[in-house]
């Protein structure tokens, strides 16, 4: 029935998406027939422009919504417009030899420009296999050679517009990214000169670069706006501000206003020309009378100006950069004029610091917002592995890197274990659970002077060990490994790896330091939940299940079976005499022989076995998909485990047996207080018929029974 079922889905699918090559298919064999000669060729006309008509659509639906046309589309399209210039050709010219006949060439570099290079090739091929069946069929043509001509053409074309097209499309490719990079260059420039940027450790991510983005293009429209409204009101020729590259020894420009076109970007050394007064003796230069021979460094050519008025910009006491005011007639400044300039020159300084501010400002949003949703996530994982996946998450907001990983500090053994581990690739399975001893690594010195590691953020595996010698750290030239400490006591340690440099600076460092504190506390939070966890559902004696948590299991278990009829067989058991043990050789030695029960229930229980301390010396045993006879295959394996245990004691040696009963769903219950119950009243039936034996509940007091 499935196989029918896809069968017909397939038919379906086919017949959907391959109607379009049937009808193309029909049209070219009524070309290959010689219709287009014959008097339905209207007919045919209507029909071919019908159909390429709503292949088009087609084509125009599919590229609006998916950005390509699927490949059958392409040659369902290609193959209609070559049956429809060689039923053209044939109407024209009454064969494929004449005037026009190279059009078919036009058409196979139109289809291999837009179509797919393997649509293109399969459009090739029906172009040619169409042409021989048309010269055969209705031309009654058997020449291979121009057959083959034809083909060789036909190919030819297609190759070169392919390859010419796809080359234009590489060039244009890599121009544009050139182009791209370039700008960001610039930007990134701009932003270390205005220092929105730090030490060239600038965050790569989107946000920030949309930020340093809009704070630089608002520096350059404040201050074009001021060196605007200063050429108009003072009737200048050129207002610029020069700018000072973070090294100090070039100065570039960084906004103009003029009404010249010699001015020269390049930049130029700070000493050169009539401005190096300004930056060696940090105060304003005002010269006129110039001659074409005076060098004014911003200008490619002679000097054109007069008159020319150099205002240092500064900052902390040095020169950031430089405000040139000049004209071409020889009018001096007058000192309103040069009052208003160095006001300029003061209002160019602030809006290059408030937006400065405001970067700062606006990184800091977001770094608080980046940590707000790293404590949420944070906080709303109980369990270790959902904070340690929550933690990665949140520091890959916050720094791009290509390996992290956790470790965990046991300090009573002084060891190290590496808990989580994670690259682009997905889990390093390979790292995950090793372990390690307290040594000379930067994991250890981390956890043992509570600073990050290495100081700068840049690894040098020939010198540094980050986990141990025989576990050695990828040669990443990026490292950051931070404390996790829970009041100022280690717990471990995050470890962040990156293929790029730098990429761990003081722009997300802190940022890292805060995640790393709230990862701890979130890591030692969620220790206790699973502490508390476990001490509410296990017995702190065996380490077994408790009653409560048993019947939470067991009401899980029980509806399973009933929903996917299942068999589910219940085990009940308890040491016999044990009050007597305990009397004879004290509670101590009860203890011991309690756990030595647990430890054979879990020896002998399959891994889908529940199994719990019901209280005192009775214990259940909860076996999923087991009848009758493999629990009492079961119960007997423990019965006899039990009786060959030896337990030492201050009196000597003692040996112990057990009572078991057997329940199986859904004979003898169908919940788990009637299976309970059930296997309950088999454990007493062994009670009564001498102990040391097994016993299956069955209906009517009639039981199976296995005696040792």
């Amino acid at each position: 029935m499935d196989m029918l079922v896809r069968g017909t889905l397939l038919f379906r699918r086919m017949a959907r998406n391959g109607y379009g090559s049937v009808l193309t298919c029909v049209l070219a064999a009524y070309v290959v027939c010689g219709g287009p000669t014959s008097s339905n060729w209207p007919t045919f006309l209507v029909a071919s422009v019908v159909w390429a008509f709503l292949l088009a659509r087609r084509l125009a639906k599919k590229l609006r919504l998916t950005g390509e046309a699927p490949f059958l589309l392409d040659v369902e399209l290609g193959a209609l417009l070559a049956v429809g210039l060689d039923a053209a050709l044939l109407r024209v010219e009454g064969n494929l030899s004449g005037r026009f006949s190279p059009a078919m060439y036009v058409l196979v570099a139109l289809v291999a420009s837009f179509a797919r290079p393997a649509a293109g090739l399969v459009v090739v091929l029906w172009v040619v296999g169409l042409d021989a069946a048309i010269r055969a069929a209705s031309l009654d043509e058997t020449n291979l050679e121009v057959l083959a001509t034809h083909a060789g053409f036909a190919f030819a074309f297609a190759l070169l517009n392919l390859l010419l097209l796809r080359a234009e499309v590489a060039r244009i490719r890599v121009t544009a990214k050139s182009r791209v990079e370039e700008e960001l260059s610039r930007l990134r420039d701009d932003a270390r000169s205005y220092r929105l940027l730090g030490g060239g450790e600038g965050s790569t991510e989107g946000d920030e670069e949309r930020l340093t983005r809009s704070s630089v293009e608002e520096i350059h429209q404040s201050v074009h706006y001021a060196l605007e409204l200063l050429r108009r009101c003072l009737g200048l020729h050129t207002a610029v501000l020069l700018w000072r590259n973070d090294a100090g020894t070039h100065l570039r420009i960084s906004e103009l206003s003029t009404a010249s076109d010699d001015v020269s970007d390049a930049p130029f050394a700070v000493g050169d020309g009539v401005l190096a007064a300004v930056v060696s003796n940090q105060a304003p230069v005002i010269l006129s009378k110039l001659k074409p021979a005076h060098k004014v460094p911003y200008y490619a050519g002679p000097c054109p100006v007069r008159t020319i008025a150099a205002l240092p910009v500064l900052e902390d006491g040095v020169v950031r950069g430089v405000l040139a005011l000049d004209r071409v007639d020889d009018r001096p400044f007058t000192p309103h004029e040069q009052e208003l300039a160095a006001q300029a020159a003061r209002y160019c300084q602030r809006a290059i610091q408030n937006e400065r501010v405001f970067v700062q400002l606006e990184r800091a949003k977001v770094e608080q917002g980046k940590l707000y949703r790293a404590a949420q996530s944070l906080g709303a994982s109980f369990s270790e592995r959902d904070v340690l996946d929550a933690g990665v998450r949140a520091a890959r907001e916050i720094a791009s890197f290509d390996l992290a990983a956790v470790t965990i500090f046991d300090e009573a053994k002084k060891t190290h274990e590496v808990c989580a581990a994670e690259s682009e690739g997905g889990k390093i399975d390979a790292l995950v659970g090793q372990r390690f001893k307290h040594n000379t690594g930067l994991v250890s010195m981390v956890v043992e002077n509570r600073f990050p590691l290495p100081y700068r953020g840049d690894f040098d595996p020939a010198h540094q060990i980050v986990l141990t010698k025989r576990m050695p750290w990828p040669a990443l030239p990026s490292l950051l490994v931070l404390p996790l400490l829970v009041h100022d006591r280690p717990l471990g340690t995050l470890i962040l790896g990156a293929k790029r440099r730098h990429a761990f600076g003081d722009a997300v460092r802190p940022t890292l330091e805060v995640l790393a504190s709230h990862l701890a506390v979130s890591l030692s939070n969620a220790r206790v939940v699973h502490q508390l966890e476990t001490m509410a559902t296990t017995d702190g004696l065996t380490g077994l299940l408790n009653k409560r948590a048993m019947l939470d299991a067991a009401e899980q278990r029980v509806a399973a079976a009933a929903r996917f009829k299942r068999k589910l067989s219940v085990l009940v058991t308890d040491i016999d005499h044990f009050k007597k043990v305990n009397d004879t050789y004290g509670h101590d030695v009860g203890d011991q022989v309690i756990r030595g029960l647990g430890a054979v229930l879990t020896r002998q229980k399959r891994n889908t076995d529940v199994v719990a301390r019901f209280g005192g010396e009775e214990f259940v045993v909860l076996c999923e998909q087991t009848d009758e006879d493999g629990a009492l295959l079961l119960a007997e394996r423990i019965r006899e485990e039990l009786e060959r245990t030896k337990f030492q004691s201050a009196n000597g040696s003692l040996s112990v047996t057990c009572s078991v009963g057997v329940a199986t769903f859904p004979g003898g219950g169908t919940t788990w207080e009637e299976l309970f119950k059930a296997a309950d009243e088999a454990l007493y039936a062994s009670k009564r018929g001498g102990r040391n034996r097994v016993t299956a509940w069955q209906p009517q007091s009639v039981s199976r029974v296995r005696v040792g």
